[in-house]
């Protein structure tokens, strides 16, 4: 179905739905191995359901806060659920590792990682 919607022909400034679909099958027909790819390698799952899991608190603070105003807020943020959804899915304590982050900086010291023991 997708080979026979990719070969529909349309104008190239064409935006009507149609047109929209037709461009959507030629996109997914350039990808489509990778929608096999739970198929071929054991352990990859067939959905995004952990990717959508972990994006979900994010999601969640930007529409409760309204964002953030400037580059600087957002590199935070960015940075801080990077190091929050990192330190709960190795099941590590997230204000230990904070307060570790910020003695090692009053001291000079290298930040701890985020990667798992024994790393």
């Amino acid at each position: 179905m997708l080979d026979e919607g990719a070969h529909y022909e349309i104008a190239k400034d064409d935006k009507t739905s149609f047109a929209k679909t037709v461009r959507t099958c030629r996109k997914m027909l350039t990808v489509e191995p990778a929608f096999w790819t739970f198929v071929e390698y054991e352990g990859v799952e067939p959905t995004n359901n952990a990717a959508e899991r972990a994006l979900r608190p994010a999601v969640l603070w930007r529409k409760q806060s309204f964002g953030a105003n400037s580059q600087a807020g957002s590199q935070f943020v960015a940075r801080m659920m990077t190091t929050v959804t990192s330190l709960k899915a190795q099941q590590r304590s997230i204000l230990d590792f904070l307060s570790d982050a910020v003695k090692a900086s009053r001291h000079g010291c290298p930040a701890p990682s985020l990667l798992p023991e024994g790393d």
